[in-house]
């Protein structure tokens, strides 16, 4: 007789994700203690085969590892024996020999797969590639619509693995930003088809029933729950802005500014290479333009994403996104306007002459364009994307700030079509947040396949123009903190040296008592050419060379499509001519520097 499994919390039990995991994990903590005493005078029979259930995901800033791990949970509590890991791991994972394959991943860049599945990808699309007859598998992409790749890497790992030979168990998923409801959807769709294995006897295995705690139980038991749990991104916590200063000196073309949080009474935890997930308020002058597009007063009854009752006004200020027409709403005004340019531009033939069109424009922009376009309110709510929170790089160690979280985010403003452009979270946070009063929601959202080395003694080389330096000052306060003996390494760039050195005085202290023991610069506009941090690199191509060969880690943070691409091919290419190899020779030590995680990136 087989063992009787732990008591797990109901789907329907009041819980966020968070808690449930921790309160299914202390209950079965305290029932194996239970059972374990039991079990030295019965010892139980030998269990029986579980159904295997492989789980492998992509994912830049964790969401899809977030989800791929809820799977799995979910997958245990109904009999199957599941594995999560990364795309990468393939080989640890025995992919060519697993019978059930889920996918879960993000898109970076022009469609790419995230760092950590990008060697799966070219494994998997190589001229080597297995067949994969015997796999049965589903795939579940992430995505953001506003780009033209809307979820590129999950459609290619759902190709490929459908031309290896692969049965697919249910179409591919597509999530949005706003990813959980969909994704809890798609989830769902997957136990019908996933049926149990069978043993070589032919007989089937019947799945296990486990039992369910009563929620009220698990409400006694939530109190002792650590605080941090309380707190994510469906339920983010009011923070404090302590203040925050411009890091640009006055006339910069850029407003760089660096953002100081309380953390206090929350419970949130971070760690440094954490991100911290802000949720925004629209711009008020954008939505008292946006109504009077509309006609409306702003008293309008409508529902929020959560199906909540409120006022037009409060939807379009805390709740939707109103300055990126969806394609939805493009098609419901060209219908209730007859707009001829914008149906003319809708035609398949024409998405990149629309993605040009849209550059710049709001929702505002495209009401008083199409101005015949009526609405109720509720029906223009629905054509709605639900507003989503802004992921910014950590800037600061928790042990050299307790208490606090620190952020570097450049202001966006720019003048487009005749008007005052703003981004949303940025200008929320330098324009509309007043410090110490203005509630800031914010989540931490970890980032586990960007960490420092935890061997103190090993170098680490960090490449980080603009902004991207944040989460560098948060490893150099990280490494003070710990006494870490290894040498850094910090690339740096921007436009003007005398006007966009960001953090200059702290890391000229750094350089000086040799904490920071490379500092190397690269401002654009300080010369006729222009000199980027890749530059740079070539320039110290020996020296880097010579680190990589000692063990130093190697780091990336900033703009995935242009910087991050052109870093990767200066380290390419420093392989290449500082250690005397071939480019096929480079392209195998640089995919080795990843999969041994010692080439990281925070690429956005």
């Amino acid at each position: 007789m087989s063992p009787p499994l732990s008591p797990i919390l109901p789907d329907s039990a009041p819980f966020s994700p968070e808690q449930r995991a921790w309160l299914n994990g202390f209950l079965a903590g305290v029932f194996n203690e239970q059972l374990a005493a039991t079990q030295v005078r019965n010892p139980p029979a030998p269990p029986p085969p579980s159904t295997p259930l492989l789980i492998l995901f992509g994912s830049q800033t964790g969401s899809a590892e977030g989800l791929a791990k809820k799977l799995c949970r979910s997958a245990e509590a109904r009999g199957f024996a599941p594995r999560v890991l990364s795309l990468n791991d393939y080989e640890k994972a025995g992919l060519p020999n697993a019978g059930r394959l889920i996918v879960i991943t993000s898109t970076w860049g022009d469609g790419d797969p995230p760092d950590n599945a990008a060697a799966c990808w070219t494994w998997l699309n190589g001229s080597t590639a297995p067949r994969l007859d015997h796999l049965a598998f589903a795939v579940l992409a992430l995505g953001d619509r506003n780009y033209s790749e809307f979820c590129g890497a999950g459609k290619k790992f759902n190709a490929r693995l459908e031309a290896l030979g692969a049965k697919r168990l249910v179409p591919l998923g597509e999530c949005d930003v706003d990813y959980e409801s969909a994704a809890t959807a798609w989830f769902e769709s997957l136990w019908p088809v996933l049926q149990p294995s069978k043993p070589t006897n032919g007989e089937t295995v019947a799945r296990p029933e486990v039992p369910e705690i009563e929620p009220l139980i698990a409400a006694q038991l939530v109190a002792a729950q650590p605080v941090a749990a309380a707190y994510h991104r469906s339920h983010p916590y009011p923070a404090r802005l302590r203040g925050h200063r411009r890091l640009n000196r006055p006339g910069s073309a850029k407003d760089t500014r660096h953002f100081e949080i309380s953390l206090e009474g929350s419970g949130l935890c971070y760690e440094v290479g954490d991100a911290l997930g802000v949720l925004p308020a629209n711009c008020p002058v954008l939505v008292e333009e946006l109504l009077a597009a509309l006609g409306f007063k702003g008293e309008e009854p409508v529902k929020n994403p959560q199906d909540q009752d409120c006022t037009l006004h409060e939807a379009l200020l805390k709740s939707f996104v109103i300055t990126q027409p969806t394609l939805s709403l493009l098609k419901a005004v060209v219908e209730r306007a007859k707009h001829a340019e914008l149906q003319a531009l809708l035609a398949p033939d024409q998405k990149a002459i629309l993605g040009e069109w849209l550059c710049g424009r709001d929702v505002v922009d495209v009401l008083r364009a199409a101005p015949g376009a009526k609405f109720t309110a509720a029906a223009f709510t629905g054509l709605l994307r639900p507003l989503q929170p802004r992921l910014y790089s950590i800037s600061s160690s928790p042990k050299a700030h307790p208490g606090e979280v620190h952020l570097t985010v450049g202001t966006v403003r720019f003048e487009a079509h005749g008007r005052a452009r703003k981004g949303v979270c940025s200008t929320f946070l330098a324009d509309r947040v007043t410090p110490n009063e203005t509630p800031v929601p914010v989540f931490v959202q970890a980032s586990h396949g960007f960490r420092l080395p935890t061997d103190l003694s090993v170098p680490i080389i960090m490449v980080g123009p603009g902004t991207g330096i944040a989460p560098f000052r948060a490893f150099l306060e990280e490494r003070r903190a710990t006494g870490a003996t290894g040498r850094n390494w910090i690339f740096f760039g921007d436009q003007q040296r005398a006007l966009d050195f960001l953090y200059e005085e702290e890391l000229a202290a750094m350089r000086a008592d040799g904490h920071l023991t490379k500092l190397d610069l690269a401002f654009s506009r300080d010369q006729a050419a222009k000199l980027y941090v890749q530059h740079r690199m070539m320039e110290h191509a020996g020296e880097l060379w010579r680190w990589l060969e000692d063990g130093a880690q190697f780091y990336v943070c900033g703009d995935a499509r242009r910087m991050a691409k052109d870093v990767d091919a200066a380290l390419h290419q420093v392989v290449e001519s500082a250690g005397g190899k071939t480019r096929e020779q480079a392209a195998v030590y640089v995919a080795e520097l990843k999969s041994l995680k010692r080439y990281q990136r925070d690429v956005y």
